[in-house]
């Protein structure tokens, strides 16, 4: 205790000596931190404004009347003397506040963190299941792009073929209904694009479980100097000296000086209880029903799961994909007209698979790298 006096003391003396208000600042605030700005500023214009009283020395003036003097008459009515006027005033200093108030600028700097954590935790647990389908639709959105106009042209010329006589309505309807889904699948991407850019961006450069670990020892560390302010508030160190004055009687120096150490023995109890306190936070914020860090200790276990599951699927397409691409390149080298209208339905199926394997393997590396795992 006597070590973080100490160094509290020296450091609250450079701050107040300075007049400098500015808080130390936790690391380079995150994309997801501009969600937490307000809280932020707010905690720490309350912690300077505390830390601004414990930091500075204390002005103090009083005035009295006191017993002083030679005794009336030197009877013995009155052997404290008569009734003088005093007149004090002066500084006083109590080096336990530099403690204080460096503490209080930490725990807002712990709370600040704590709630930037927080902040993209709730926004990963709002997305839930569609957490990180931003790159994925992106990728479907490009493989579309790019297939969706050779699509069109493919049943422009099958209208110019059935005018001639080359095909049958059949077949233009067939190659129509696989050129409609794929027309449909655009649509439902653009619209579940511009649906998530509304949403708070998830969380970037982290994984779930680093974030998770963060708000924890950011909530942890809260506590711990939450403890250490009401240990403070135990001791008491102050120095106070100034001018000091009795008229009417002789004085040399009327100054005065002194210092005080003073401590409550409840302090002896203060270790337990906040021990205690720490322990049930910890509890309180792994339990909490209704606490982000449980919802998104549930939100990692769906999402290896939808990661598994994606994974089996990307190979199946993936093999369709390379199966239906082999098919093309025999198809392609004979001219007969069935085989060309094989060919159709080929190229619109395979558009629509390479549609769905940029999907899952935009969406497969997105998973990974919030979950901290590596593909096969």
């Amino acid at each position: 205790m006597r070590t973080s006096l100490a160094r509290g003391a020296l450091l609250g003396l450079g701050l107040w000596a300075g007049m400098a208000p500015a808080a130390e600042e936790a690391g380079t605030v995150r994309a997801q931190g501009d969600l937490a700005k307000g809280y932020c500023e707010r905690v720490r214009g309350t912690s300077r404004a505390e830390a601004a009283l414990e930091l500075a020395p204390e002005v103090f003036a009083s005035v009295g009347a006191v017993n002083a003097g030679d005794a009336m008459g030197g009877s013995d009515d009155t052997p404290l003397g008569s009734p003088k006027l005093r007149v004090t005033a002066g500084l006083g200093y109590d080096f336990v506040g530099l403690y204080r108030g460096h503490t209080l600028r930490s725990r807002a700097e712990a709370e600040c963190r704590r709630y930037q954590a927080l902040a993209a935790l709730q926004s990963a647990v709002e997305q839930g299941s569609r957490l990180g389908e931003a790159a994925a639709l992106d990728a479907r959105a490009r493989a579309l792009a790019a297939s969706l106009p050779r699509a069109e042209t493919l049943v422009a010329e099958l209208r110019n073929d059935l005018r001639d006589g080359g095909t049958t309505l059949e077949e233009l309807n067939a190659v129509q209904v696989r050129l409609d889904h794929l027309r449909s699948l655009a649509r439902d991407t653009a619209q579940a694009r511009e649906q998530l850019a509304l949403e708070p961006a998830p969380p970037e450069g982290q994984t779930l479980s680093a974030l998770l670990s963060a708000f924890e020892a950011a909530d942890d560390q809260v506590e711990v100097l939450s403890g250490g302010l009401r240990t403070a508030s135990a001791w008491r160190l102050s120095v106070r000296g100034g001018y000091d004055e009795v008229f009417n009687v002789e004085q040399d120096t009327p100054l005065f000086g002194q210092l005080t150490l003073g401590y409550n023995l409840g302090h002896l109890w203060q270790g337990r209880a906040n021990a205690q306190a720490r322990e049930g936070r910890r509890q309180e914020t792994r339990d909490a029903v209704d606490g982000a860090p449980r919802r998104v200790r549930q939100l990692l276990g769906e999402l290896r799961i939808t990661e598994r599951s994606e994974q089996q699927r990307l190979g199946e397409v993936s093999a369709l994909v390379t199966d239906l691409q082999g098919q093309l390149r025999e198809v392609e080298q004979l001219q007969t007209r069935q085989v060309r209208r094989f060919r159709d339905y080929l190229l619109l199926e395979l558009a629509r698979l390479q549609a769905e394997q940029a999907y899952l393997g935009a969406h497969l590396e997105t998973l990974r790298s919030m979950l901290g795992s590596t593909g096969p």
